[in-house]
């Protein structure tokens, strides 16, 4: 067996490629130098351990001795996990996306010795197929290509670098910063709204992608201008999301896309940052409407987090692949979904014929399999399941009572949930990261606030104790990337510090601790020094320095995972108004000037950013609460805070005249707030002005309409 230097590493991606017979380096200066006395090019190879068509590229290229021989001969091969390590994908992605339209993983780039691209692309078929050339074909190419005239090829990747430079940094794009318009937001609302799919909910045609930036923005739309249309297009997405093949139906959590307009046919993988996100969108839903319904979602996917991607820690893990094991006596076959799918048979089986009936009613299973147009030959036969009928309809249509259906419906549920993990499971990316972990605590942290769950509160807290542990050095402020295996490692970048810090503020709006308003103080303090540019505005992805990453890059981009900015501009926004520091609101208005022309040009892609920019813009409305943590009725009052749904508000508690002290310091109005007639009270400022205080729950909930 081949055994090359990623056997070394902790990354699951890279210890995926430990056995290929190509000569992988890591990313390092082992690889650059000896692209340098080699005079070699770089073929370097992204990706990530879940990623399906990363897995066919390996088996159909990287496992092949032919191909190995040309990467081996002609190039210094690299392999890089984009989850460890965005700053290298997001420099060479953009250059991918540049010279061919495109982009996606596995990601194919060559590279001068000094790290410049000059070619790139994403999945190469080994031989010509589907209308593309083949990888081998391409290798030799590019060789000769190297061979014939490395001069001009050098001499043009410097000019790319060039222009990628200026077209990612909104500084260096020769125009100033142009003012904040208000009409940006109306932007956004309208170019979604054009996008939305009246149908069948979400924006764009197939294959469909969950975007919860957009829903993070909608929503605040909503609450700013009373715009039903802007709600109504998150609620309907939302609901038609959960009944979907998208939602699995009996273990919880969400798929990463569906390769259909429809949500039904899922790309199976699971996303940490996808139940972070939607997680708290079906928890806003639940706050705005009240339907338990978007609760139970909410739970579903929470409670999937808990039971399969949690370390023992408290920490959360990745991912889990959408490939495994078809037969487990052929553990090295796998197929797409193949965990999740069911035949009509498996299902009698294990719930018995009558319920089987009223379980495949529910959840729309067919005896010759539901998939019509099979895009994977493993689901022939087979079923996902989706609530294709209410248990309502279900019981009415098989002439029994509603509570006999339900209950045998969930019993079935729970035998073939059962039945299912002792089936081979999908690879686990067990790596812990910093950034999707920040996203996953707030979830958590705002899930149990509004839910009254304290074990969503409890997990949100033992996750963020672990990271800031085990992660964060309190003296130097230094935060880091990665966790695995024992060993933490990799410089935070800026997402990781924006993350954590929204983290900590959700759970001190969660539990009122003190100490967590100070360490999202703190983590804002040191991402500031680390990555803003305090003259044109914005912030830096990377930290400046590191000489093997050809250009920084200020990411504004709202896509699957919200960008490092808008994160951070919120973050500084709500801090400015929780302490009273105007250099915060400075910093983050600096950014979006910064950013001013995507916000105008393009706010579709910058959802996130434009809700931050509504929050700017907002009437600052603080809500102090004056009583004893736990006495009963500062309990009621938070209840209440905790049910509502108040995006451009922030909160505070006084509970002890330390945190009178501390907390007046920076807003000295909280000196002169205090219980009314010895009961807990809530006094609701906005625009600089307070209501007269109240101490009735009746009359909180009246004052937060």
């Amino acid at each position: 067996m081949h055994t090359n230097r990623l056997a070394e590493e902790k990354s699951p991606y890279l210890l995926q490629h430990a056995h290929n017979p190509v000569d992988w380096y890591p990313w390092g200066p082992e690889a650059f130098e000896k692209a340098r006395l080699d005079n070699k090019p770089i073929f370097l190879s992204v990706g990530y351990s879940t990623c399906h068509w990363c897995h066919v590229m390996e088996r159909e290229s990287f496992e092949s001795e032919r191909i190995a021989e040309i990467l081996n001969r002609s190039f210094v091969p690299v392999k890089v996990d984009r989850e460890e390590r965005p700053d290298i994908d997001r420099i060479y992605m953009t250059f991918v996306q540049a010279t061919t339209g495109g982009g996606g993983w596995p990601m194919s780039v060559w590279l001068t010795p000094d790290l410049r691209p000059f070619f790139g692309g994403t999945y190469f078929p080994p031989d010509n197929r589907y209308g593309r050339t083949g990888f081998a074909t391409v290798l030799e190419r590019i060789a000769e290509a190297w061979r014939q005239d490395r001069e001009k090829i050098v001499a043009s990747s410097i000019d790319v670098v060039e222009q990628l430079t200026r077209h990612v940094d909104p500084a260096s794009e020769g125009r100033p910063a142009q003012p904040l318009d208000r009409a940006s937001i109306e932007g956004g609302f309208h170019a979604l709204r054009r996008s939305y799919d009246t149908r069948y909910g979400g924006f764009g045609g197939a294959p469909k992608f969950p975007r919860p930036a957009a829903f993070h923005f909608l929503l605040r739309y909503w609450s700013r201008t009373g715009n039903r249309e802007a709600l109504d297009m998150v609620l309907e997405t939302l609901r038609i999301m959960a009944a979907a093949g998208m939602n699995d139906q009996l273990g919880g959590g969400f798929h990463r896309y569906a390769v259909d307009e429809r949500w039904f046919v899922p790309h199976f993988e699971k996303m940490l940052y996808d139940q972070a996100q939607l997680a708290t969108s079906y928890i806003e839903a639940f706050q705005i409407t009240g339907d338990f319904e978007f609760a139970a979602t909410a739970r579903e996917t929470l409670d999937y987090v808990l039971r399969d991607m949690r370390h023992n820690t408290g920490a959360f893990y990745s991912a889990e692949d959408a490939d495994s094991a078809i037969d487990p006596a052929h553990p090295d076959e796998k197929g797409e979904g193949a965990f999740y799918i069911w035949s009509r048979a498996e299902i009698e089986e294990i719930a018995g014929a009558l319920v089987a009936d009223w379980f495949c009613y529910r959840y729309g299973v067919e005896k010759d399999g539901n998939v019509a147009d099979d895009p994977h030959q493993e689901f022939t036969g087979r079923n996902i399941l989706y609530r294709a009928h209410t248990v309502e309809q279900t019981a009415e249509h098989f002439g029994r009572s509603l509570d006999e259906v339900r209950t045998g419906i969930l019993q079935a549920s729970r035998k073939l949930l059962e039945a299912r993990n002792r089936r081979p499971r999908p690879h686990l990316d067990d790596k812990i990261l910093t950034a999707w972990n920040g996203l996953m605590i707030s979830a958590f942290a705002r899930a149990g606030a509004a839910l009254s769950e304290k074990s969503y509160t409890d997990a949100a807290l033992r996750a963020a104790g672990f990271i800031l542990e085990r992660l964060y050095d309190p003296q130097t402020g230094v935060l880091l990337r990665r966790f695995r295996d024992g060993h933490a490692a990799i410089p935070g970048f800026l997402d990781d510090y924006a993350f954590l810090a929204q983290a900590c503020l959700d759970i001190y709006e969660a539990v009122f601790d003190l100490p967590w308003l100070d360490r999202a103080v703190a983590l804002t303090g040191k991402m500031r020094e680390l990555f803003e540019d305090s003259t044109a505005g914005g912030f830096y992805s990377t930290q400046a320095g590191d000489p093997s990453l050809v250009m920084r890059i200020k990411e504004d981009y709202d896509g699957a995972e919200p960008s490092g900015n808008s994160v951070a501009i919120l973050n500084l926004l709500r801090l400015s108004a929780m302490t009273g520091r105007p250099e915060l609101r400075e910093s983050a208005e600096r950014a979006l000037a910064a950013f001013s022309g995507r916000l105008t040009a393009a706010p579709v892609a910058v959802p996130q950013m434009l809700a931050a920019y509504g929050f700017s813009l907002a009437p600052p409305r603080e809500i102090v609460i004056v009583g004893e943590k736990s006495s009963p009725d500062t309990l009621e009052l938070l209840k209440i805070l905790h049910s509502r749904y108040l995006p451009h508000a922030i909160a505070l508690l006084v509970d002890s005249e330390e945190t009178r002290a501390a907390l007046g310091s920076g807003l000295p109005a909280i000196e002169g707030m205090r219980k009314l007639d010895g009961r807990a009270s809530a006094w609701v400022c906005e625009n600089f002005a307070c209501r007269l205080p109240v101490s009735s729950p009746a009359e909180f909930a009246e004052l937060l309409q």
